[in-house]
């Protein structure tokens, strides 16, 4: 099979002109063409006046070795790559030792899928509830109908932060071994839609998720696997550096030497439980800031001009980037097209921002994070401490909001012009239960403020309307990744426990489902390959 790449189309183009494009690329004949598939389709919206879709194929021919010859120096025609994955190990039947996974999010969720799958038979240990159970104590507390429940919420429960989320599955890291196709493709046997393997950006929205994970956990205890919630982590058994087992809040005791970490990066109590067991952690570099949102037509206007609305390019997103005066850099994290800010804390009294989208994406408002980067040199006192940075601007947002779980908020004029808001303009905030307008400039520390107000001026020059007067502003944003890593070594080992895996977005190592996925797969190969 041959797969040919850059075929640029129109957006709007006929049926049959993919094919067209395909007999006119090889100079074949319409009986030459055996088959074809989409591996992957994308746009270039660079210039607004003229978007085009740009299609990656599969192609299937009867005169193959012809055309490999034939095309043998253009660099869009080539033998397409066995993208099946493989696995590393198969469980031996004496096996003595189940692996424990802790935590149910997309790191620990790919690590005890591929586990299983090896016949590893592994024990799954979530602190927070089912999913299901969990979306509703989530979404009740959005709605005030309920409590904020600290072992219930946006990051703690079945499918970790990411089941909250616009459900992103696209990631920039380095995928030579195809463990991104086996995420991809593992999410479509779990029912997300097959145009996940070939769209650009692809994502799959909150209520999607929710059955999608419920249908990876069935699979899981299909194959051997055991998941248990509600069942939190108290402490790690560590004797002379060897992971020996776990103790869970109730008391019980589960023997296991081979333990994969898999907690997600707000699981500050279980971060301190580690260090205090003396496993190394080190602290690492984070993102601070606010969410901002927009009209979702004036983003579309501005990204595609003409073309917004078009179906295929559905609602528009953004990337952007600014590196200021002061030295910092600011940019925009997790954009949501036609979604929503939601309440994301983990701990009780404090306030945290992160962004939602349903499948559709047809909310009313864009929102992003727009944060500037942070380093140990802003919290240099111990490997922790930034948590604990963290837990000063989300307590400083609780009380700035009014002490209810409201966010402190801000329109963009006024924040750029140095006041207080007083009043909602054009722009409905969407954060649940409520926001509180204020002034915001007292939520961050100075720098971070006089970053934000440099970045979203010039952000305006690149999407016209961004530092549109009554565009919202909602803080905080404090969870952008970890702020720790666990270190480990080339065995994806703990670098001073023996048999402790860290793994995914707490352990420092990934950064949204994608590349969670990716690392849960490369943390259960180790630990297959030693139990050999």
């Amino acid at each position: 099979m041959l797969r040919i790449t850059e075929i640029k189309l129109p957006l709007d183009h006929p049926e049959d002109a993919l094919k067209l494009a395909i007999l006119k690329k090889l100079q074949i004949k319409p009986e030459e063409l055996v088959s074809y598939s989409i591996f992957k389709r994308s746009y270039d919206a660079r210039k607004k006046t003229d978007i085009y879709l740009v299609y990656i194929v599969d192609v299937e021919t009867s005169v193959e070795d012809l055309l490999l010859a034939k095309f043998q120096t253009d660099p869009h025609v080539s033998i397409t790559p066995d993208m099946n994955y493989q696995y590393v190990a198969k469980a031996p039947s004496n096996l003595k030792t189940r692996p424990i996974v802790i935590g149910m999010g997309p790191a620990g969720m790919f690590a005890g899928l591929m586990l299983a799958q090896m016949g590893f038979r592994p024990i799954i240990l979530e602190r927070g509830k089912a999913v299901r159970d969990r979306t509703a104590d989530t979404f009740n507390f959005w709605k005030g109908r309920a409590a904020f429940n600290p072992e219930s919420n946006a990051q703690f429960g079945e499918g970790g932060a990411g089941t909250f989320s616009d459900g992103k599955l696209y990631s920039q890291v380095k995928d030579p071994h195809h463990y991104g196709r086996k995420v991809l493709t593992e999410f479509v046997n779990a029912g997300a839609s097959p145009e996940i393997l070939y769209i650009n950006k692809p994502h799959i929205g909150t209520l999607k998720l929710v059955g999608i994970v419920q249908n990876f956990r069935a699979r899981i205890e299909a194959l051997g696997g055991e998941i248990r919630f509600q069942s939190r982590v108290e402490a790690i058994d560590i004797d002379d550096r060897q992971a020996r087992g776990v103790v869970l809040a109730n008391g019980e005791y589960i023997a296991s030497d081979r333990i994969v970490l898999a907690v997600g990066h707000s699981a500050r109590d279980t971060f301190q439980m580690l260090y205090d067991r003396g496993v190394y952690i080190e602290a690492k570099p984070f993102s601070i800031g606010f969410r901002i949102e927009h009209p979702q037509p004036l983003i579309d206007r501005a990204r595609f001009g003409d073309f917004a609305g078009h179906k295929i390019l559905g609602a528009a997103d953004y990337k952007l980037v600014h590196h200021c005066q002061n030295g910092r850099s600011v940019y925009s994290f997790c954009m949501c097209p036609g979604g929503l800010v939601v309440a994301a804390t983990s701990e009780i009294g404090r306030v945290v921002t992160n962004g939602m989208s349903q499948y559709s994406r047809n909310e009313r408002n864009a929102n992003s994070g727009i944060v500037v980067g942070i380093t140990p040199e802003d919290y240099p006192e111990h490997p922790l401490a930034g948590v604990d940075f963290q837990r000063r601007l989300e307590s400083r947002a609780f009380e700035l909001g009014g002490g209810t779980y409201a966010a402190p908020a801000q329109l963009v004029g006024d924040f750029l012009a140095h006041r207080p808001s007083h009043d909602l303009g054009k722009v409905q905030p969407s954060y649940a239960p409520n926001v509180h307008l204020c002034d915001l400039s007292e939520s961050l520390p100075d720098y971070a403020i006089a970053a934000i107000r440099e970045a979203i001026p010039a952000f305006n020059k690149q999407i016209k309307g961004f530092a549109m007067e009554d565009a919202m502003l909602t803080g905080v944003e404090t969870r952008t990744s970890s702020p720790i890593r666990i270190k480990r070594n080339e065995k994806y080992q703990s670098l001073n426990t023996e048999g402790l895996f860290p793994t995914g977005e707490g352990a420092g190592y990934a950064g949204g489902i994608l590349s969670a996925g990716i690392d849960g797969i490369k943390v259960a190969e180790a630990v297959a390959l030693s139990l050999l």
